[in-house]
């Protein structure tokens, strides 16, 4: 019984030369087509890295970049875009608050397009502009609070605005750097009378 316990556990086989030549052939076949498609994956990644770097500096030499804040688009007498590198920004004036004309949620108001007619004259399209923020950078709308001046001539636009009577004023914490200079050029349009005061009567008045 012995005997035949121990003919059962056969030694593995030796395999031949041939055998082995083609093993290490079969593996060295498997490894290079391995490194093929490494390769190939390697090389087509690196074409959608190129094209994608190619498109981005397309789109960025396309678009306008502006060393300085820039003037855009007036929205209305008291928004404007401006351009700063290559965003566009929106540009709430702070402090101020010229009457409606693209609100959804409010009809027209009375004096609202010469607001924003006198405010596109001031800073037509092009018009290099230097904006000084208060205590708070932004609004809740992402908006950019800023008090806008026109740098050719350091006409500050959100006291023209007043002065004007194209704006009321909108004195809201902590955005009060320049509460007391708006309500003394208020207080002056006011009594001429000029403007929205002259015309309306007053803020906040539907236009006819």
């Amino acid at each position: 019984m012995a005997t035949n316990a121990r003919s059962t556990h056969r030694a593995p086989r030796t395999l031949s030369k041939l055998e082995q030549s083609n093993a290490r052939r079969r593996q060295s076949a498997w490894m290079v087509t391995l490194i093929g498609l490494l390769g190939a994956m390697l090389f087509f990644g690196s074409i959608l890295a190129f094209v994608f770097i190619l498109n981005t500096v397309a789109r960025r030499s396309s678009a306008p970049y502006a060393a300085e804040p820039t003037v855009i688009e007036v929205i209305d007498g008291d928004t404007i875009d401006v351009r700063i590198g290559y965003k566009r920004q929106r540009i709430r004036l702070v402090g101020i608050d010229t009457p409606e004309t693209k609100d959804p949620r409010k009809p027209v108001q009375c004096f609202g397009h010469e607001a924003s007619n006198h405010t596109a004259q001031l800073l037509p399209r092009g018009t290099i502009v230097r904006l000084e923020h208060d205590l708070e950078e932004h609004d809740i709308y992402n908006r950019l609070l800023a008090y806008v001046w026109r740098a050719s001539d350091g006409l500050f636009v959100n006291l023209d605005l007043v002065s004007g009577g194209f704006a009321d004023i909108l004195s809201i914490a902590p955005n009060t750097a320049h509460a007391d200079e708006f309500r003394a050029a208020m207080t002056a349009a006011k009594a001429a009378p000029r403007g929205l005061w002259a015309t309306c009567g007053g803020p906040g008045k539907p236009a006819s």
